[in-house]
């Protein structure tokens, strides 16, 4: 039922209304340019909020697991981008360039932060692991993100001195100013953590409604026929797979205990739509509105598989009762990830 609960989050069913509601009344003229402020100050102000929750005290003490942290950015930013060049290539023809350009816009997208975390837990792995973990990825891809995004996608990316300095003074600015001014306004944030997460929250729907906004006024649901949505389904549902097996592998190979496996299968495996959204306005401007739909639906799917899978684990991952006689470390269900 937990899981259920998760794949229905009303956060997702706003999601697609959010999408819905741009395809029937877009945002044009006047609208669309004031839409599209807001929804710039609406990115900054999420970064911001992103530095000033970031405790650096705890980033740093998390380094001393680095081999995990390592094999999870490496999963993250280097075993997704081939995955998505070798389906792209081996796809080419099923999707239209701007799907395309999307999937590999996913591709170089951070891990999530909060559903890794919850999985994780659900599935009595490192939940410690997992928070460090999300949050190493989310500080570099402030950096690879965009650098990545513009070595493999090319010309559809803003990737120029003067779109680097914008993205630079519209992400990595308020987020330094969040670390900056941490120490008074963590306390305010703390306070107020359910109210400013609904913030969070709006302010990613504004800019899914004005990235799918401009795409309707440049005709773009003309290209998305239903056979290719479902032949991007099919993709990201393989490549999901791909990225599962091969960090349940390699963490395996490696030699990691059970609790710290599941923290790298969970971390590894997601792509992050809070972080995503915004990059992706800040990166392809006007032209945001397919970009941003295979991360939309990878993030869905993503939950889809990994609430089933957190389950399972914790079932099967479940202390067992110990039993008169037993030595004392025979209590704990081995790890099966």
């Amino acid at each position: 039922m937990r899981g259920l609960a998760r794949i229905a989050d009303p956060y997702v069913l706003a999601l697609a209304g959010t999408v819905a509601l741009a395809a029937a009344v877009p945002a044009e003229g006047g609208a669309a340019v004031a839409a599209g402020r807001i929804a710039d100050v609406a990115i900054g102000l999420l970064f911001f909020l992103y530095g000033s929750r970031l405790s650096a005290r705890e980033a740093l003490a998390g380094l001393r697991g680095w081999r995990l942290h390592l094999l999870i950015l490496a999963a993250t930013f280097v075993l997704f981008p081939l995955l998505g060049l070798a389906v792209g290539a081996a796809a080419s023809s099923l999707l239209t360039p701007q799907l395309s350009t999307g999937l590999l816009f996913l591709c170089v997208v951070p891990s999530t932060v909060q559903s890794s975390i919850a999985f994780t837990s659900t599935a009595r792995g490192n939940v410690a692991a997992a928070i460090c973990a999300g949050t190493y990825s989310s500080l570099l891809g402030m950096l690879l993100t965009p650098l990545l995004a513009g070595g493999l996608i090319g010309q559809a990316v803003r990737f120029s001195a003067a779109g680097l300095a914008a993205l630079g003074l519209q992400l990595v600015a308020p987020f330094l100013a969040g670390q900056l001014l941490r120490r008074w306004t963590h306390g305010f944030i703390g306070r107020h953590k359910r109210v400013l997460g609904r913030l969070d929250r709006l302010s990613i729907l504004l800019v899914v409604y004005t990235a799918f906004s401009k795409g309707m006024a440049e005709g773009i649901w003309r290209q998305v026929t239903a056979p290719r949505l479902g032949a991007l389904l099919l993709l990201e549902a393989v490549m999901l797979a791909l990225a599962l097996t091969a960090t349940s592998t390699a963490a395996r190979r490696l030699g990691f205990p059970a609790e710290d496996r599941i923290a790298v299968v969970f971390c590894g495996s997601k792509k992050s739509l809070a972080t995503g959204l915004p990059m992706a306005a800040a990166l392809f401007g006007p032209r945001a509105g397919l970009a941003i739909l295979p991360l939309m639906l990878f993030h869905q799917l993503q939950l889809a598989v990994c609430a089933v899978l957190a389950t399972h684990w914790s079932h099967r991952n479940r202390p067992r009762q110990h039993s008169p006689g037993a030595p004392p470390g025979s209590d704990a269900a081995p790890g099966l990830v």
